[in-house]
């Protein structure tokens, strides 16, 4: 069977994309597909997809230790590639018309925007898989709302690896079958080329320069079309998974203020986890080493107590001891609230999940203040038009602003919430759709 937009679309839809999605699929692949066919005369080697993500609770837990509620949008990037002979790697974004060119072992000025999370993919997998052959031309594009906070950054460097894993057989190297034996696995050195952390014996280097966790990258990787999937980390776990009813949807509106890691932002962002990593350090230097923040406070009943009397000991000029405490008491409710989701969504329960998005708005506002204005007031007037539930994802400083109403009203909540507002049911995660 020929290879076509309309049969990669409809592959999706098999999956479990919601039908309405079809149409932009299609449009999505055509481009890619045509822009690929400028360098190649035959099909693509390696057919793709992989999605962003939602982050329904968890607001910056992962990297502590914490749990985390989430799943796909079916929104995402569009992904082909076949091999090259000699070894470069060429990646081209078929709707911003852009293109890169990289010598996998190449030393130069470092790329900015999405070239340099290219950049970092390409070279990190060369240092960490010699042998493999990576040469490729990689055509991709994205139908995901730029630094939404739905996890493009994320979800491009996904992109990049599983197509490049796909051509140089990296699951087949020696290397990746010591240290890679699970699709969380996957997701967690994935995670690690982004915030440039060692993975097992995979050494690690600079990354992109943002101190985040692996949530997004477990989302993308393992989540399951229709549900939202519960997550622990340090290490990377999946707790369970909810099919949210039939009866909800999710209305998704971007802020309008850019969620960016990198740039002006990456020093406010970097700060959370920066205090995080504060209260452990203070932990281990009196108490048996904790692995994580979320396993010194499970080691005791008065750990909690104990960590708010050592931010004093933990203090910087950047991270008072006041600070530090409403850092704690942020990590400990919203790293809690992830499971009661899980159980809300699974008994179908409106008012427990109402009540718990707007504690999470409320303490993202006051206690991780991470929030700016549009934010917060998209996440009133989602209440105010009828949502049930409501609350700002992300990282924080701009994104977007999630919304659960019922599926009647849905499309006409959108309208009136937000005009670039969409109505969405958990897409399908990252899928090979190259065929046999």
């Amino acid at each position: 069977m020929p290879v076509t937009a309309a049969s990669i679309a409809a592959a999706l839809v098999a999956r479990g994309l919601d039908p309405d999605e079809l149409v932009g699929k299609q449009s999505l692949y055509a481009a890619v597909l045509e822009h690929h066919a400028m360098r190649h005369s035959g099909p693509p080697t390696f057919v793709g997809w992989v999605p962003g993500r939602l982050e329904v609770f968890g607001k910056h837990t992962d990297y502590a230790g914490g749990r985390t509620l989430v799943c796909t949008v079916p929104r995402g990037f569009a992904v082909v590639a076949s091999a090259r002979a000699d070894g470069v790697v060429h990646v081209v974004d078929a709707r911003r018309g852009e293109e890169l060119t990289i010598e996998p072992f190449e030393r130069s000025a470092p790329r900015t925007g999405w070239r340099h999370y290219v950049e970092v993919a390409v070279q990190r997998l060369a240092r960490n898989f010699p042998a493999a052959e990576l040469g490729a031309d990689i055509t991709l594009a994205s139908d995901l709302p730029r630094a939404s906070g739905m996890s493009s950054s994320s979800a491009l460097i996904i992109a990049v690896a599983v197509a490049l894993d796909r051509m140089g057989s990296l699951h087949s190297q020696p290397a990746w079958k010591r240290n890679i034996r699970s699709g969380l696995d996957a997701a967690a050195y994935y995670a690690c080329i982004e915030n440039g952390r060692s993975f097992a014996a995979l050494e690690g280097d600079a990354g992109v320069g943002t101190h985040g966790g692996s949530e997004d990258h477990a989302a993308i990787v393992e989540s399951r079309a229709g549900y939202v999937t519960a997550f622990a980390f340090v290490p990377p776990r999946a707790i369970g998974a909810a099919l949210v009813p039939d009866w909800w949807r999710f209305v998704i509106a971007p802020s309008g203020v850019a969620a960016r890691k990198t740039g002006d932002a990456r020093e406010p962002y970097n700060r959370l986890s920066a205090g995080a990593a504060l209260l452990l350090e203070a932990w281990n230097r009196e108490s048996p080493k904790a692995g994580s923040l979320a396993a010194a406070l499970r080691s005791s009943p008065i750990a909690a107590e104990r960590l708010r009397g050592l931010a004093e000991s933990a203090a910087t000029v950047e991270t008072p001891a006041a600070w530090l405490r409403d850092r704690l008491d942020h990590f400990i409710r919203e790293d809690a609230r992830a499971e009661e989701a899980l159980n809300a969504f699974a008994n179908a329960d409106s008012v427990r999940l109402r009540g718990l998005s707007a504690d999470s708005q409320r303490d993202a506002e006051l206690l991780l203040r991470n929030q700016v204005p549009a934010t917060i007031e998209l996440a009133a007037e989602a209440r105010k038009q009828g949502a049930f539930a409501a609350c700002s994802f992300g990282a924080g400083f701009g994104g977007a602003v999630w919304a659960l109403i019922r599926t009647v009203e849905a499309e006409g909540f959108a309208k009136k919430w937000h005009p670039e507002a969409f109505v969405m049911t958990p897409g399908v995660p990252v899928t090979d759709l190259s065929g046999p």
